[in-house]
């Protein structure tokens, strides 16, 4: 690796030639004379920095400029929507995260569209029925819901599906169904996977992490989404998005 001196000569050589190639390709395309000759020396010098320094005057102008307001929010259901018991097969066992209804009510009162996007695995592992899972799915919706769309991934990791997050299939098939564009919804969950879905499907990120989101998960939100303490706290941040 070229250090100190030798790498400060080659990188002034390096911009002399890019420089000069520049002038060249310019001066060619127009009448060749002398004062032409300089005024292209002149301005093929100044033109990189003064673009660079438009570039980044533009990027702290605009730095805090969001995209499209969100019609619809996507949210995990467990440990998102309701504590999370693995492999839950019974209804009696839903018990809403803190804070869950007046958040779904406050995302409601502004006209947004809710969705759950969930993977289930424990049907392709035998330990969920699928009628047990709709058990738990109609008990969740009939202690926080009506939810406008339901997107369940039955699939086991291995099984190379689409829908199963991190995949992006269950959000882009909940925009489809709710008739919004995926650029348009906000994911809230609860692991890395549901950012990673969110974004893959050019959708938006709210993490809420648990004792169980490992760390580099919410590294990852920090630098790729955003990230809440709680359920409510993610409605604050997409509201205020939402106006």
């Amino acid at each position: 690796m070229l250090r100190g001196p030798v790498a400060s000569r080659w990188a002034r050589a390096a911009w002399l030639a890019l420089t000069a190639e520049f002038a060249v390709r310019r001066f060619l395309a127009g009448p060749a004379t002398v004062t032409e000759a300089v005024r292209m020396l002149i301005t093929s010098v100044l033109i990189p920095p003064v673009a660079v320094a438009q570039r980044l005057r533009g990027e702290w102008t605009y730095r805090a400029a969001h995209r499209d307001p969100p019609l619809a929010v996507l949210l995990d259901r467990d440990d998102t929507l309701i504590v999370d018991h693995p492999y839950l097969n019974d209804p009696d066992g839903v018990r809403p995260v803190t804070g869950a209804a007046d958040a779904l009510e406050r995302l409601r009162e502004r006209g947004l569209l809710l969705a759950v996007v969930s993977n289930q695995s424990g049907v392709a592992k035998g330990l969920i029925s699928p009628s047990e899972l709709a058990a738990v799915n109609a008990r969740v919706n009939a202690l926080l819901g009506p939810f406008d769309s339901w997107q369940v991934c039955v699939h086991d990791a291995g099984d190379g599906c689409g829908c199963r997050k991190p995949e992006p299939g269950m959000v882009r098939a909940a925009a489809e169904a709710l008739g919004v564009e995926p650029s348009r919804c906000v994911l809230v969950g609860d692991t890395g996977g549901d950012v990673q879905a969110a974004l893959a499907a050019d959708a938006d990120a709210v993490l809420v992490p648990t004792e169980r989101t490992l760390p580099q998960e919410v590294s990852h939100a920090h630098a790729c989404a955003r990230v809440a303490p709680t359920l409510q706290a993610a409605v604050t941040l997409i509201l205020k998005d939402a106006r």
